[in-house]
């Protein structure tokens, strides 16, 4: 009898045991984390959440989701990237080019999924625009700089000299450096630099260029991006108009881009992080450029900036700041 009494409760535990594990697999994880937080990378993030969910991939439920900014120091990175790669998540989502390669450098099997890196050749994360064969795929925020110029121009036909304020460490902003270099004489322009290593130097930068720049243009450089409104303030104080190249800058005080919507963006790496999770593998999947460009224009900065935008400029704009 007592074998017979036990034989069921055997077989209930066998049972158990088998669901469990099965239960376990279909929660996916996600570990996410980002240079520094400022709207356009926060959008970013977002975006990916939004896609994971929208496929069936919700945090708490079928999926554990943890983020992590480095807040700006690239040291925070490499701690964050060695601690995520511990973790083994179904796939790492590095937003920023120095958080992307302190990832690529941590782990050569864990998926990883680059988002708004502008050349992911140039910065080493991938060895070619074609799929990479290993553990690292992505979307860059490569914008075409023929086409930023010919914003510039249109925000100020008067000008001759670009300034531009970036960090010198960071891969992404010397490839646009380099770019402009060749592409302005070509237009007529010229390019005046000031090196930002850091988010606190950003106003200082943008103060070195008065009275050696008409406009100053901006690229997603993560330390401008951070500090924008100590730029804005030089901006107004010395009415130097500013031409950003993301969309969420216009609505802290740029009086334009014609860039790329952030969210749409994260909501591209998104998708691309669904696939892996069914199974796909990242080298296999070539890397990808968002091609969704719109131009935002905010007249009120324009006025503080010391300038008047075109009226059929903003009759153009995809969203006209207040």
């Amino acid at each position: 009898m007592k074998h017979l009494t036990w034989a069921p409760l055997g077989a209930m535990a066998l049972a158990i045991a088998a669901i469990a594990p099965a239960q376990a697999a279909e929660q996916k994880s996600v570990a996410v984390t980002a240079i520094v937080e400022h709207p356009a990378l926060d959008a970013v993030r977002d975006g990916v959440k939004d896609a994971l969910k929208a496929a069936g991939y919700e945090e708490g439920k079928s999926l554990k989701w943890q983020y992590q900014s480095a807040q700006g120091n690239t040291g925070t990175a490499a701690q964050i990237a060695r601690k995520f790669v511990g973790d083994k998540p179904d796939a790492i989502v590095a937003i920023a080019t120095p958080s992307a390669q302190a990832v690529v450098a941590a782990s050569k099997t864990v998926p990883v999924v680059f988002s708004a890196v502008t050349d992911p050749v140039a910065a080493k994360l991938v060895p070619s625009w074609e799929p990479s064969k290993n553990n690292v795929t992505g979307v860059s925020d490569l914008l075409a700089l023929d086409k930023q110029m010919e914003l510039v121009k249109k925000v100020a036909p008067n000008a001759k000299r670009i300034g531009m304020v970036y960090n010198p460490g960071e891969a992404n902003s010397v490839v646009v450096v380099k770019e402009l270099q060749k592409l302005l004489p070509t237009l007529g322009l010229t390019l005046v630099e000031a090196a930002a290593p850091r988010s606190v130097d950003v106003g200082s930068a943008a103060r070195s260029l008065i009275g050696k720049v008409d406009v100053i243009y901006t690229n997603t450089d993560n330390n401008v991006v951070s500090a924008y409104e100590s730029l804005v303030k030089v901006g107004q104080d010395a009415k130097i108009p500013l031409v950003a190249s993301d969309t969420d800058s216009v609505k802290r005080g740029a009086v334009a881009a014609y860039g790329i919507n952030y969210r749409d963006l994260g909501e591209q790496t998104g998708r691309m992080v669904v696939r892996i999770l069914k199974g796909e593998k990242p080298g296999a999947i070539k890397p990808e450029v968002s091609t969704k460009m719109e131009l935002f224009v905010n007249p009120g900065a324009a006025e503080k900036q010391g300038i008047k935008l075109s009226d059929e400029l903003v009759k153009s704009a995809a969203e006209v700041v207040k």
